[in-house]
């Protein structure tokens, strides 16, 4: 029997790449997957539009929310150690989710997943390169890594939907628990220890404060789709969400060792590409919510054609990713964005005439269009990113802005949730052309700003030797 010690060093390296590619990958098939489980849950719990749309944004928000701070526990701990706690956490959480026995308990250990989510992704790259020390093969690994959950963003709908069909709903979450227990062992079993930092702050009031500040808003976006922009309880939420992140924005001023330095954005690229993530995430995640109400609960699909529906918006958005890169340096992060978010609003404004049709296929260039266009902007934002500030900054800057893409996701639900709250078959679809023109309004606003604060010609990054330790999906 081969013992560690025995294995050589090429092969304990595959085996870590192994296990930080399947972290990745069910953390993303699970910010897609539930999506095609709507209808099931709707029928499974009795729930409402505001129900639906905690299931899918207590996982995200907790996962944007927990972000920062899972990259500073992985310095002050060691990233294998965070790790793996993250893979246990994610474990355990979609067994809770896979037996909850109430809405309530499903949307309690999805914020439990989230929590997970977090931990896993920045240390994920964090373990890879403790394993790969030499640049050209480090390189490669990550890569793999970023395909991997590409790959899995873009078939957790069509595995969700032949997952429902074949055992049920419960089903999505509990074939994370096979691949969580692999992917847990590999990385104890081959991953190389990661040292501490003992002096790496925490700043746990800036953390409460920045958590509890997309908290209220999340909450006040949600639960205005049951009770109303007139209800005390949302306008105390906002409020609450206000006066926090006033706070929050104290605390960073103050704090020499503030966990996201307000200078920062001073770098006009900086301010842009995070607004411009923001509302990139904001208009797919919110159409890909209400599309999956469309399919399901309108035109009833079952869950497996549901899947498939999504494949052309989500299948695009690997190609869109690799072409991107091969891209953003021969025509600058300016013109490339800005065509990227030009593509993504024709497909949104050509959405509007097919759904006129009642027809899925007239909707397939549409859904190729959005999803393509979106894809093609957010990796030239990050390049665009690394490139405007020094290479020690890499890090927490390249932080905010995927953290500001998930924060984007949780208020597309929650606002486009809003729009379709209502059952009537005639009400729902004037919600579904709001929300497509709302989209369309907002990324014309990002393409503006790109304008603005991006460069005309790519720089070569400050930091292209840095291994970035807070990309997520």
């Amino acid at each position: 029997m081969q013992t560690p010690s025995s294995i050589s060093r090429p092969a304990r390296a595959g085996f870590v790449q192994v296990a930080a590619c399947l972290g990745f990958v069910v953390v993303s098939i699970d910010v897609s997957v539930v999506n095609v489980a709507l209808d099931a849950l709707r029928g499974a719990f009795h729930a409402d539009i505001t129900g639906l749309q905690w299931v899918v944004n207590a996982y995200a928000l907790v996962f944007a929310s927990a972000l920062l701070l899972a990259g500073a526990l992985g310095d002050r701990f060691g990233a294998k150690r965070v790790f793996v706690a993250g893979y246990a956490l994610f474990t355990c959480a979609s067994v809770g989710c896979g037996l909850a026995p109430s809405l309530a308990g499903l949307i309690g250990w999805r914020i439990a997943q989230g929590v997970g989510a977090a931990l896993l992704v920045p240390n994920s790259l964090s373990v890879l390169r403790e394993a790969f020390h030499e640049a050209g093969a480090r390189s490669r690994a990550v890569g793999w890594w970023a395909a991997g959950g590409g790959i899995a963003l873009a078939a957790g709908p069509v595995i969700g939907g032949l997952l429902i069909a074949a055992l049920g709903w419960r089903s999505i979450f509990l074939i994370n628990v096979p691949v969580g227990a692999i992917g847990l062992w590999m990385t104890m079993r081959h991953a190389p220890p990661s040292p501490g930092h003992a002096g790496r702050s925490l700043d746990p009031l800036g953390q409460v404060s920045g958590a509890l500040t997309l908290a209220a808003l999340a909450f006040a976006l949600t639960e205005a789709s049951s009770l109303s922009w007139q209800s005390p309880l949302i306008w105390g939420a906002l409020s609450l969400s206000v006066a926090s992140g006033a706070v929050f924005v104290w605390l960073q001023a103050r704090n020499p060792a503030a966990m996201l330095p307000l200078a920062l954005f001073a770098n006009r690229t900086v301010s842009g590409t995070t607004f411009i993530g923001l509302i990139a995430n904001l208009v797919f995640y919110g159409i890909v919510f209400t599309f999956s109400l469309l399919f399901q609960t309108v035109w009833h699909f079952t869950p497996e054609r549901t899947g498939l529906a999504f494949l052309p918006m989500m299948a695009v958005l690997v190609v869109m990713n690799i072409a991107a890169g091969r891209l953003v340096n021969r025509v600058g992060a300016r013109t490339l964005t800005m065509v990227g978010l030009a593509i993504a609003i024709a497909g949104y404004l050509s959405m509007l005439p097919a759904l006129a049709t009642h027809t899925y296929g007239w909707l397939i260039v549409p859904m190729l269009l959005a999803g393509g266009g979106i894809a093609l902007a957010v990796p030239t934002l990050t390049n665009a990113l690394l490139a405007a500030v020094k290479r020690e900054q890499s890090g927490i800057a390249s932080g905010l802005l995927n953290a500001a893409r998930q924060v984007g996701g949780v208020m597309g639900v929650a606002l486009f949730g809003f729009f379709v709250r209502h059952t009537q078959t005639a009400l729902f679809m004037h919600g579904m052309v709001q929300a497509l023109v709302v989209s369309a309004t907002l990324l014309a606003v990002a393409s503006g700003v790109a304008w603005r604060t991006l460069e005309t010609r790519a720089r070569q990054p400050a930091a292209h030797h840095c291994i970035d330790r807070r990309l997520t999906p």
